[in-house]
């Protein structure tokens, strides 16, 4: 039984790095304005904005900037945010679930 959580335990962990990663390499996509029409790009502009939730939302998320570069600085915010809070509840759950 002990394996078996351990294993669940990981399992959980990089699901939740996984988010974490896919909204940090879209932040650092946007910020260095790379080609929206490359397939990769877009794979990880897309599953960013599947793992956003909503509530980290770069087009309507915690907190939204006006003014010049607005789409940069509103990307680097909240999807940052939303890559901390996948790690740290990520690694809440996983504690919880090892034995």
């Amino acid at each position: 039984m002990a394996q078996l959580r351990t294993t669940l335990a990981r399992v959980v962990w990089l699901l939740f790095l996984l988010a974490a990663l896919l909204l940090a390499a879209g932040a650092l996509l946007i910020a260095l304005k790379a080609n929206r029409d490359n397939d990769l790009v877009q794979l990880v502009l897309e599953g960013a904005n599947r793992v956003d939730l909503g509530i980290f939302s770069k087009d309507n998320g915690i907190k939204q900037f006006d003014g010049a570069n607005a789409g940069i600085k509103n990307a680097l915010f909240n999807w940052g945010l939303g890559a901390i809070a996948w790690i740290v509840v990520g690694r809440i759950l996983d504690r919880l679930i090892r034995p």
